[in-house]
């Protein structure tokens, strides 16, 4: 299921957040990627549907930024990254269903009216008795 080629995604190695010791400041193991949209070899659709979904990783600019840090292998946390990447993309390769509108059926209609009648007859009987 590879959507995209490597060679589209930008990687950057930069040093991760949290602990670490004194390891963290020396060591530049987390993967900042990046992926341009417009310049993708993916579908005009899938590259529409990206670009309109609303996802706080794309930029204005049309590019989709990842930060994969949970592993202290550099390589593993690249595999990460385009993994996480490729779910974004197959999320978007997805034709979402059209949505048909429909009309209640007549026998629902009239069994909410009588829930609805019956109803409010029993709140009216927990009323005060009234004598004329």
């Amino acid at each position: 299921m590879n959507l995209i080629d490597p060679n589209e995604v930008e990687f950057t190695a930069i040093r991760a957040q949290g602990p670490g010791g004194q390891n963290v400041n020396k060591v530049s193991n987390a993967i900042h990627l990046r992926f341009d949209i417009a310049r993708s070899s993916l579908a005009d659709a899938v590259k529409e549907r990206l670009l309109t979904s609303r996802d706080q990783r794309i930029s204005k600019e049309g590019v989709i930024i990842l930060k994969a840090q949970q592993s202290r292998s550099q390589e593993q946390n690249r595999n990460d990254g385009l993994q996480r990447l490729q779910e974004i993309i197959a999320k978007a390769a997805i034709l979402p269903k059209i949505r048909r509108a429909t009309r209640p059926t007549r026998s629902s209609q009239r069994k909410r009216l009588d829930s609805k009648s019956t109803h409010g007859m029993r709140k009216e009987l927990r009323g005060k008795v009234r004598e004329n």
